[in-house]
């Protein structure tokens, strides 16, 4: 019988943790401390090589795809890419498609590295955009309308936090009832009809384009950049990758994990309000059916940026690139006239590819590591 020696840690006190630790293949100790005589290029080498240069590589990764999308458009329509006016105007249009299920995705990624999942994100951005276009709610003008999105969006996103933390549901079933419930609050409050926006304002969002850029894309790159300094450079990311990669670990070391998943589907929430509100104002109306099947494009998008299903490792980035993967596909297809059951297709094909390589490749790199202490010790 072998003893254990454990260390307590005080309560309420958060580890120590990088912003995007592996949970389950931890750097040698003497990582980043090269004997002497190693010199910097060396350790540069390290970072890229190494563990912690994973999701440098798979960005370069998504880059490349972009580039082959590119490529296969140049090919296929070389008399719309000869256009250059053509060409800038293409590219904000696929900024603008991928903008709101960017800000959906940026939500959804950090419950998803959080260890959780959300299905009824769509179903929230309906519910939000329906809630705003109500006559009453249209009275208090353009930001009672944003506040009411949000607020609605927020406080759905916290029922789904506290069934999975406190209620213990599992987060495939809380979600998938609220998705469930939201829809059908929305058909209830709009009684299944399209609602109309008359706000100017709102309206303007989607067609306003300060120095020639949508303003829509403007709101994604503000949520993306707040996403990205939230994961990577404050406590709350550090936690929330300790919380998905290792609940009780992360339990142990001082977290409330309850709380922390309660503020990770508001967070989700919240991403959702912002999206309504983009939403409305791109069709000047909101209904019911709006942002239908918007959960799998995000979770999609993530997955295909690196995310782990599992929990525990992510980038903003990564999922941004998904995004705009997807976008680029929809735009192919497109300018090539092809039918969207091919699309989709094509879609869940890149879906399974990118989950299949992600297993592989985390077990490969898992694997290795365990055989390289093997190799030490013997």
């Amino acid at each position: 019988m072998s003893e254990r020696t454990e260390t307590a840690v005080p309560a309420g006190t958060a580890p120590d943790l990088p912003a995007q630790s592996s949970p389950v293949s931890p750097a040698p100790a003497d990582a980043g401390h090269g004997a002497p005589g190693v010199g910097k290029a060396s350790g540069l080498s390290g970072l890229w090589n190494g563990d912690a240069g994973e999701s440098i590589r798979r960005n370069l990764g998504l880059v490349g795809v972009l580039v082959a999308l590119i490529v296969i458009g140049m090919i296929t329509r070389p008399d719309l890419y000869g256009n250059m006016n053509w060409v800038g105007d293409n590219i904000m249009s696929i900024l603008t498609l991928a903008s709101v299920v960017g800000v959906v995705t940026v939500g959804m990624t950090f419950v998803i590295i959080g260890g959780g999942i959300d299905l009824s994100v769509g179903a929230i951005v309906a519910l939000a955009g329906v809630w705003s276009t109500t006559v009453a709610t249209q009275n208090f003008g353009a930001g009672g309308m944003i506040f009411t999105s949000v607020l609605v969006a927020t406080c759905v996103g916290l029922i789904n936090g506290l069934l999975i933390s406190y209620g213990r549901l599992v987060p495939f079933i809380a979600t998938l009832a609220m998705l469930v419930a939201a829809r059908g609050l929305a058909a209830e409050i709009s009684d299944k009809q399209t609602q109309v926006s008359n706000n100017e304002t709102i309206n303007s969002i989607a067609s306003a384009r300060p120095l020639g850029i949508p303003l829509l894309v403007y709101i994604l790159a503000a949520v993306v950049a707040a996403g990205w300094v939230l994961l990577n450079r404050t406590t709350f990311g550090r936690r929330t990758v300790a919380v998905g990669g290792n609940p009780e670990a992360a339990r142990l070391a001082g977290i409330n994990v309850k709380r922390h998943t309660l503020l990770l589907y508001a967070l989700s929430g919240l991403c959702c309000g912002i999206a309504a509100v983009m939403l409305t104002a791109q069709a000047n109306s909101a209904q019911a059916a709006m942002a239908n099947l918007y959960e799998l494009d995000a979770i999609a998008a993530a997955i295909i940026g690196g995310t782990l299903l599992s929990g525990g490792r992510g980038t903003i980035i990564g999922s941004l690139l998904g995004v705009i993967i997807f976008a680029t596909i929809t735009n192919l297809f497109a300018i090539n006239g092809l039918s969207t059951e091919a699309q989709n297709m094509v879609k869940g094909g890149i879906i399974v590819a990118a989950v299949l390589v992600q297993q592989f490749r985390f077990k490969s790199v898992t694997q290795l590591f365990a055989r390289n202490r093997l190799t030490s010790k013997s």
